[in-house]
C-alpha cells in the first residue's frame, strides 16, 4: 500500500507543476496591460510603472516564473487589490465555507441518490424505476443556475420556511446543498442502479440468496457493498467538479465561498486574487483526485496490484 502510494505521489507531481504553470500565464494572456486595466484607463503612467514595479511584472518572464513558484512554497500570492490584504488571507477566509458547501452537497448527493439507485436496481422495468429514471434524467438537464431561483421562489419566498441568502446558521445550508447536490444526486442514481444491476446477476448473490438470506441482507450487505466501489471513484471525482460549480451557486445565494470571491475579483479586476483561487480550486481538484485514489485501492485491493 505504501508502495502504491508513492507511486500515485510521483504521478501527482506533474500535474501539480502543470497547475501552477497554466496560473501563472493567466495574467499574461490577458488582453492588454493587467496593471492598467487595474488602475483604470486614466492612470499615470508614473503609477503604472510603479504598480507595475511593486507586482514584479517588469523583469523577464523566466524570473517572473521562478518567483511565482517561490511565492506558491511560502504561501505568498501576492496582495489582493480590492481588499488591501494579502490572497493567501483573503482565500483562507472563504475557503472553508466553500468546503463546508461542497461537502453538504455530496452528502445530499449521496443520501438521495444511494436508497433511489438501490430501489430503482431491485424494481427494474417497473412503475418505480421508471419514474426514478425519468427524475435522474431530469435532475441531469436542469442547470444550477435555474433550479437555485426555482428553489427560492417556492421554499424562501412563497413558503417562508427557508433563508434566501447569506450564511451563518445550517438553514442557509439547505437551498445551496440541494441546488449544487442536485445534478450530481442525478448521476450517482444512475451509476448505483447500473452497479447494482450487475452485482445482484453475479453468482455470491445466487449463492446468498440459496442459502436462505433475506432479501434486504443480500442487497444491502452483500451486493451494495461490491456496488460501491465505482461509485465511490464517481464522487470522489465529481467532489472536484462541485468546487467548480460552487461558483454559480454561491453567487445565487451570495454565499461567501471561494467561488464568489473569484467572481468579485474578476469585476474587480483583481488578477492577483484571481489568480490565487483558481490555484486553489486546481489543487484542491488535484488532492480530492489522489485522496480519490487510495479509498479505491482501500475499497478494492486488487487496484493495489
Amino acid at each position: 500500500m505504501l508502495r502504491y502510494i508513492s507511486t500515485r505521489l510521483l504521478y501527482t507531481i506533474p500535474v501539480l507543476w502543470l497547475v501552477v504553470s497554466v496560473v501563472f500565464l493567466l495574467i499574461h494572456l490577458v488582453p492588454g496591460d493587467p496593471i492598467q486595466q487595474m488602475l483604470g484607463e486614466g492612470a499615470a503612467s508614473t503609477d503604472i510603472q510603479a504598480t507595475r514595479h511593486a507586482y514584479g511584472l517588469d523583469v523577464p518572464l523566466g524570473r517572473q516564473y521562478v518567483n511565482y513558484w517561490k511565492g506558491v512554497v511560502h504561501l505568498d500570492l501576492g496582495r489582493s487589490v480590492r481588499f488591501d490584504q494579502p490572497v493567501i488571507r483573503v482565500i483562507a477566509q472563504r475557503y472553508p465555507q466553500t468546503l463546508l458547501l461542497t461537502a453538504a452537497a455530496m452528502f445530499v448527493a449521496l443520501l438521495l441518490s444511494i436508497p433511489a439507485g438501490v430501489r430503482s436496481a431491485r424494481r427494474r422495468n417497473r412503475w418505480d424505476d421508471r419514474v426514478l429514471s425519468f427524475v435522474s434524467l431530469l435532475g441531469l438537464s436542469f442547470p444550477n443556475f435555474a433550479l437555485g431561483p426555482i428553489l427560492i421562489l417556492f421554499f424562501a419566498i412563497y413558503l417562508g420556511l427557508l433563508p434566501v441568502s447569506g450564511a451563518g446558521t445550517p438553514a442557509h445550508l439547505v437551498l445551496p446543498a440541494i441546488t449544487l447536490g442536485g445534478a450530481l444526486a442525478a448521476i450517482l442514481t444512475r451509476m448505483v442502479r447500473t452497479s447494482m444491476l450487475e452485482e445482484l446477476g453475479q453468482d455470491y448473490i445466487r449463492t446468498a440468496r440459496a442459502k436462505g438470506l433475506s432479501e434486504n441482507v443480500v442487497v444491502y450487505k452483500h451486493a451494495l457493498r461490491n456496488a460501491l466501489v465505482p461509485v465511490l471513484t464517481v464522487a470522489g471525482l465529481q467532489f472536484g467538479a462541485l468546487l467548480a460549480g460552487a461558483i454559480v451557486t454561491e453567487t445565487i445565494f451570495s454565499w461567501p465561498g471561494i467561488g464568489r470571491l473569484t467572481i468579485q475579483a474578476i469585476g474587480g479586476r483583481d488578477y492577483y486574487l484571481v489568480q490565487g483561487c483558481i490555484l486553489t480550486i486546481g489543487l484542491t481538484y488535484v488532492a480530492v483526485n489522489f485522496l480519490t485514489d487510495i479509498l479505491y485501492s482501500l475499497a478494492n485491493p486488487r487496484i493495489r496490484q
